[in-house]
């Protein structure tokens, strides 16, 4: 994980301060090194192998006895929890779908746990990452949304996602919020001097 130094948390920090002289949004960043700690998944595939593979091995060749087969089951489920628990084989192990699926559901709860859905005008905006599922976000509230159409976001996180993949945490976040500035800049101008929510990047380990 490349989780950002303090300095560069003062680098999120700044940008955010500098566009958000120009905009009534209220933008918020959060970082989370994964989204779930997936303990589940290893027991999980170790219980299906160890059901399926000795009794695989019994069907085709007849040679466990039903006590043998039961103490190759154990061994088997033995073996592949303690492998699959291996970081690198676990995120092998976890399909593209339920990492997204974990990532989306917590950016959804970071959202609303950090009130971006209680600003006046309803202008908050957060710009959510999960590197170990290498996942970026953009969510907004109602009065950004009736401004920008919410498909506007999607090649800024692109390549922000691009980003993150290569490693470069924190040149995506910048070049985002910048790029999200300019939008908010135009389409949601400041009307009145107001920070109702914290500026920090939220780091979540």
């Amino acid at each position: 994980m490349t989780l950002l130094s303090e300095n560069e948390l003062k680098q999120v920090s700044d940008a955010i301060d500098l566009i958000e002289r120009d905009t009534d949004a209220e933008l918020v960043t959060v970082l989370a090194a994964q989204a779930d700690d997936y303990r589940y998944i290893p027991l999980l595939w170790a219980s299906l192998l160890a059901l399926i593979l000795p009794g695989a091995l019994l069907f085709f060749t007849g040679w466990l006895a039903a006590w043998q087969l039961l103490l190759v089951q154990w061994l088997t489920f033995v073996v592949l929890a303690v492998v699959f628990r291996i970081p690198s084989v676990t995120s092998r192990l976890i399909p593209r779908s339920v990492r997204h699926w974990r990532a989306c559901n917590l950016a959804r709860r970071q959202f609303i746990e950090l009130n971006l859905h209680h600003t006046v005008g309803g202008t908050g905006m957060l710009i959510f990452v999960s590197e170990a599922e290498r996942y970026v976000e953009i969510l907004v509230d109602q009065g950004i949304s009736s401004r920008i159409d919410d498909s506007v976001w999607q090649s800024i996180v692109d390549t922000f996602t691009e980003d993150v993949r290569s490693g470069q945490v924190l040149e995506g976040f910048l070049s985002c919020i910048e790029t999200c500035g300019s939008l908010l800049k135009q389409h949601v101008p400041a009307t009145h001097e107001r920070n109702e929510l914290p500026n920090h990047l939220v780091v979540l380990e």
